[in-house]
């Protein structure tokens, strides 16, 4: 009788997860998020090694002929890890802290070599939460437009889940918020679909993209609460890509040199 064949990817049977309220506040300052947007091939990493940087899906190839471990990996994308599964080994490889969803990390064969924190959808607080102060750290869309939509939202504690806005670089930003940071540098978040990713070449995979069809819908508008409920004094967000689809009154933009003098 012939041997089964084995499955070529072992499910991780023993997971090691963190609770996210172990990393809450455990950072200050400033931060860079790197997505995958075209202008991300200009940004200097080498320069700015000292500040902390949250990356996610393939933008870890920026950091692969570096010194520079990522502060944290994010990846809402269960189908990455089979589309390209050589980035997203050295993500695990590589990260100090990892936020996956957890059926993601347990079917992988790959378990991550930092912290691993595993994702959960927030839940939009009713009016009767929002009325009591319950949730407080969930900013939600109350408007009679959202209701019975997917919640337009932005978590400011990621034990308490995070507010899906079809762009994992949106999760990276609550991530930072969560983690402490106060001033937020936005590296790659172009946001057009055309112009690719670029880690992608002709000849590579290329996972897919839906950045036009929510654009509109739930992009946009997730940037624009953030904007209008959560940044102020104390938390700051910066885009240093100028071929970004936000706008500068959502997101302003900063050159890098105005970047080196903010950073020190």
């Amino acid at each position: 009788m012939k041997p089964m064949p084995r499955n070529p990817v072992e499910p991780v049977q023993d997971l090691h997860t963190q609770r996210f309220e172990a990393c809450r506040n455990i950072a200050t300052g400033a931060v860079f998020i790197i997505a995958s947007g075209a202008s991300a091939k200009s940004f200097p990493l080498a320069q700015f090694a000292h500040v902390p940087m949250i990356t996610m899906n393939g933008a870890i190839s920026m950091f692969l002929n570096s010194n520079v471990r990522p502060y944290f990996y994010a990846c809402t994308d269960k189908s990455f890890s089979q589309q390209q599964p050589d980035l997203f080994k050295h993500a695990m490889a590589l990260s100090q802290r990892v936020a996956l969803w957890e059926d993601h990390a347990r079917s992988t064969a790959i378990p991550p070599s930092g912290a691993l924190y595993t994702l959960t959808k927030a839940k939009k607080p009713s009016w009767i939460d929002s009325a009591l102060r319950r949730h407080s750290a969930l900013v939600a869309n109350h408007s009679l437009r959202s209701l019975g939509e997917r919640p337009i939202g932005f978590s400011k504690d990621m034990s308490e889940g995070f507010f899906d806005a079809r762009t994992v670089a949106y999760l990276a930003i609550q991530l930072a918020f969560h983690l402490g940071f106060n001033q937020v540098f936005l590296v790659g978040v172009d946001l057009d679909e055309n112009a690719g990713r670029f880690y992608e070449t002709a000849e590579s995979n290329h996972s897919p993209c839906g950045l036009d069809q929510h654009f509109e819908t739930r992009i946009l508008p997730s940037f624009k609460l953030m904007s209008e409920k959560v940044v102020g004094d104390d938390f700051r967000v910066y885009n240093l890509s100028d071929a970004s689809r936000l706008p500068e009154d959502v997101v302003p933009y900063v050159t890098l040199a105005e970047v080196e003098g903010m950073v020190g």
